[in-house]
Formats: structure tokens, C-alpha cells, sequence
């Protein structure tokens, strides 16, 4: 390899290490912002998940009730 080779190999590898680690940051950014994101939606499914398991908890109550409270406890549910 002759010497002018070699700085154009040499530049040719700085001018790529330059643009890909210009572009780094970006990608990183980007998964970032998804990783928020994510995190967001987990914590309104964990919440919605709450919410349901404590309607079926009523719900089951109602089923194994003897009838006494069944009209008090619906009554509760439209409220809500």
C-alpha cells in the first residue's frame, strides 16, 4: 500500500466513524422517548388492570350473595 492509499483509507474510515457517531445520539434519543412511552402505557394498563380486578371482585360478591344486598351493591356500581 503506497502512502497515498493509506490517507485515503484513513480518511475514508474517520469520514464514517464521524457520520455514525453523529447519528448516535439520535437513535438513542428515539429509543428513549419508546422506552417512555412504553413505560407510560404499562402504567395506565396496570391501572386499568386494578380497576377491573376490583369490579370482578364486586361482581363475585354479588354472584355468592344471597340476595340481600344484590340491589344495594348495583346500585353502588352505577355510581361509579
Amino acid at each position: 500500500m503506497n502512502p497515498f492509499e493509506m490517507v485515503v483509507a484513513i480518511v475514508f474510515i474517520i469520514a464514517i466513524a464521524s457520520f455514525l457517531r453523529g447519528r448516535t445520539p439520535r437513535r438513542f434519543r428515539r429509543w428513549h422517548e419508546e422506552v417512555a412511552n412504553d413505560d407510560a402505557e404499562k402504567q395506565r394498563l396496570r391501572e386499568e388492570v386494578q380497576e377491573l380486578k376490583e369490579r370482578v371482585a364486586v361482581l363475585e360478591r354479588i354472584a355468592t350473595d344471597t340476595g340481600t344486598n344484590l340491589a344495594h351493591e348495583i346500585e353502588k356500581l352505577r355510581d361509579r
